[in-house]
Order: structure tokens, then C-alpha cells, then sequence
């Protein structure tokens, strides 16, 4: 959501007649757009504020603007602490940044702005897409959910579902203009039209977009467990276009800690989910957040999360250690158990699924997929990569005409968190 949120913003100082530019030396304007979930997303923004400063000191014009979710949550600190800072805006007033700059640059006074919900409806801002293909669509903004360790609903306000008209709309021209593959955004797309008269649930809005002609496939991130259910997989399971890939965030396997969580679901129901997610979707594949090291969490607990791991045999996960945040209530927590147990607990998991993760994609050697191929790739630029339905990451020489294309693939070999592949004779 943070990736939308940014080209949004470069979408709209495209149309003020800027251009984007990706080094750094060469700008006017530097924007960075912030995460605040976990304390290393604030670390690096802090360590790479303190870089600029070196640069602002070359080229005492260049604009330094700091926006989204880190700035919602520090305010006028950022003011404080950066100097070098011209610029601070929240997540709420995104559309109103051009007004910043020209403030910037016809007073010269450092400009600060934030708004506790939004003002405008950013969806209908112009966006700088990286890519002709694929696009991102935001069906929803905020969170009602509260969890106990997280600071979404603080910095990004209360769920608010779109009109499905617009979405399908937004979807309609994306695909005119050339897309192939449309992302649905939310922090929790399964609770889409909730506390919003006469509107769409989230299957039947996917099966609406399922409709559209020319869109060949429909991504959606990210479900919650609580709210995840079966007309949502009996839909997936029908559909030729909307990808059989769930990211399903477990956090923990411990009903106890799932509690103090405050997820409002349990192991067992979380295990019957994925039960019946496979029973009408044999070749799913399904990723997953964990988080290891909560203030409550015991050995015991851990190892519940193990077991679910175990169970489940996620083909990849997303593991992190609990990072404190103000403002939420676990922060109040006592923490029992100390940094090194933390530590072994998060090498276990890590060592776990990437053992799960190798087995999964070796079983995937000989199959044939259909790849959209999105780029070179990053680590070696004579081979390109692209995803299959199932959000695999395929890697494999060919032309960069491809780029843009679905192309069938042969899988030849496998790693922990990427597949090799050919392109089929």
C-alpha cells in the first residue's frame, strides 16, 4: 500500500510538471515515504535522513519531504530531530503536496501538515505505474481491527470500503490502458464493504472483476483469518483469473497468544481454513506472516507456532521479531522472555520453512506454468523473472520483449525462494 501511496504521489507531481528521477545526486526533490511497523523501518529512514544531510549541505535547494505512515505517528518530532527536513506530511493529505511544495518554494518555511482521516478520496489521483501491465487498486483504506501490537489503525485511520462502481471503473480503464494483472489493496480485503450500505462483500466484488474482458488476472493482499471464509475460496476456486495464492498472516500458533494478540481466531480455526482452502484448491499456495518473540509468548508457545508451520508447510513466510510500538496496548505488556530467546526462536522458525519452502518448489521440477514476466532480474540481469498464479518467483534466460507477456515456463530447478525455469518447446 505504501508502493501505491508513492506513485500516487509521483503520479501527481508528474502532472505539476515534474519528472521522476532515480539518482539521487540528480534531484530537486526527495521524497521518502514512510512504513512505521516495525522499529527498522524507522531506523533506516533515520539513517538515511542523516545521508541527506550531507547532500543538503552541497545543494542547500535540494527539498527534503518525509510522508506516510512515520510521519503520521512522529509529527512535528521529525521537524525537530531532522532540521534539514523542509517537508512533513501524514497519509491523509497525500493530494495536497503540490500546495506544500509551492509553500516551500515561494516562502521558504518549512511546511507540516497532518490530518487524523482523509480528506480526499486518493484513488482518483493520477499514478506513476513502473509498469504498463500490472497495477495496484486500493479497495479500502484503514483498519478496524486493533490488534494489540499493531499501529495501522493509529497512522492510517478506520476501514473505509470504495464504492465498487468505482473500483470496477478504476479496473476498466487500467485494463483499456493496457493492464494485464490488477493487485487489490487492503489491510483487510475480506472485511471489504462492511458498515457501507447496499455495497458489495469482497467475493462478490471479485467476481464482478472477474467479468471484465482483457484482465487476465486478479491478485488481492492481504486477508485476515478472522474474515477470511468460504464463499471467498469457493470463488477463488472457480475463476480462471483470480490467482490461487492466500497471504494469510498466522503472527502466532498459540491460542494464548493469539488472544493477548487480540486476533479474535484461533489455531484450530485457522487449520481448518487452510483445510479448506486446499480441499477446493489442491495446488494453492499460501504465505504467511509470523511473528516470534510477543511479550507474552513462552517457549510453549512457540513451539505451537511450530506446529502450525508444521501442519500448514506454508510455501513462504514472512518472519520478523515483535517490535514495540507506541500507542498500542502491548506496549504495556511485561515482556518474559529476553532478546537471545527471541533470536533462537526466530533461527529455529527461519531454518523451519526454509527447509518446507525448498521442499515445496522441488516438488514443482518438470511442471509447466504460465509466468507474466515482470523484469530483468535483480541479481543477474542477462535472465529475467517473472511470477506464476501461485506468486512463484520464476527466473530464465530469454528476450526482454518478453517483459509484459505470460509466457509458459518449464521448471528446471528449484531454490528456497525462487524457481528456475525454460521456456517451453
Amino acid at each position: 500500500m505504501n508502493k501505491h501511496d508513492s506513485e500516487k504521489i509521483a503520479g501527481i507531481l508528474q502532472n505539476n510538471g515534474f519528472q521522476y528521477e532515480s539518482n539521487t545526486l540528480d534531484t530537486d526533490i526527495i521524497i521518502f515515504n514512510t512504513c512505521t511497523v516495525r522499529k527498522s523501518a524507522d531506523d533506516r529512514l533515520f539513517g538515511q535522513l542523516g545521508n541527506i544531510k550531507r547532500l543538503k549541505e552541497e545543494k542547500p535547494n535540494l527539498i527534503v519531504a518525509v510522508g506516510g505512515c512515520l510521519a503520521q505517528n512522529y509529527g512535528k518530532e521529525l521537524l525537530l530531530r531532522f532540521p534539514h527536513v523542509d517537508i512533513v506530511f501524514g497519509t491523509h493529505n497525500i493530494e495536497r503536496f503540490p500546495y506544500f511544495l509551492k509553500e516551500r518554494i515561494s516562502t521558504f518555511n518549512r511546511v507540516f501538515e497532518l490530518k487524523d482521516e482523509d480528506l480526499y478520496d486518493i484513488s482518483c489521483l493520477p499514478a506513476l505505474r513502473k509498469t504498463t501491465f500490472s497495477a495496484w487498486v486500493s479497495i479500502m483504506r484503514g483498519c478496524n481491527n486493533f490488534c494489540t501490537y499493531c499501529i495501522v489503525p493509529f497512522v492510517r485511520g478506520r476501514q473505509l470500503s470504495r464504492q465498487s462502481d468505482e473500483i470496477i471503473n478504476e479496473v476498466k480503464n487500467l485494463v483499456s490502458d493496457g493492464v494485464k494483472e490488477i493487485t487489490l489493496l487492503g489491510q483487510n480485503v475480506n472485511s471489504y464493504g462492511k458498515g457501507v450500505k447496499q455495497e458489495l462483500n469482497f467475493p462478490k466484488l471479485l467476481k464482478r472483476l472477474s467479468q471484465i474482458s482483457g484482465l487476465k488476472r486478479i491478485r488481492f493482499l492481504t486477508s485476515h483469518p478472522k474474515d477470511l471464509d468460504s464463499e471467498t475460496i469457493k470463488t477463488v476456486a472457480e475463476s480462471e483469473i483470480l490467482c490461487n495464492h492466500f497471504h494469510l498472516p498466522l503472527q502466532s500458533g498459540s491460542n494464548k497468544v493469539l488472544k493477548d494478540m487480540s486476533r479474535k481466531y484461533t489455531k484450530e480455526k485457522y487449520l481448518k481454513l487452510i483445510i479448506e482452502i486446499y480441499y477446493m484448491i489442491p495446488d494453492a499456495s499460501i504465505t504467511t506472516d509470523i511473528m516470534v518473540g510477543f511479550p507474552t509468548e513462552t517457549e510453549e508457545d512457540f513451539l505451537e507456532t511450530l506446529d502450525v508451520v508444521e501442519k500448514v508447510k506454508f510455501d513462504n513466510a514472512f518472519t520478523f521479531i515483535y517490535s514495540p510500538r507506541l500507542k498500542t496496548e502491548a506496549i504495556k505488556f511485561n515482556d518474559i522472555s529476553s532478546h537471545k530467546e527471541k533470536m533462537n526462536r526466530f533461527n529455529r522458525l527461519v531454518d523451519k520453512q526454509t527447509i518446507i519452502s525448498q521442499m515445496k518448489n522441488n516438488n514443482l521440477i518438470g511442471k509447466s506454468f504460465n509466468v507474466l514476466i515482470e523484469d530483468f532480474s535483480k541479481k543477474d540481469r542477462n535472465m529475467l523473472t517473472g511470477r506464476t498464479k501461485t506468486n512463484k518467483i520464476v527466473n530464465f534466460i530469454g528476450d526482454s520483449n518478453l517483459i509484459g507477456k505470460i509466457v509458459d515456463l518449464d521448471i528446471i530447478s528449484a531454490r528456497a525462494h525462487y524457481l528456475e525455469g525454460k521456456i517451453r518447446d
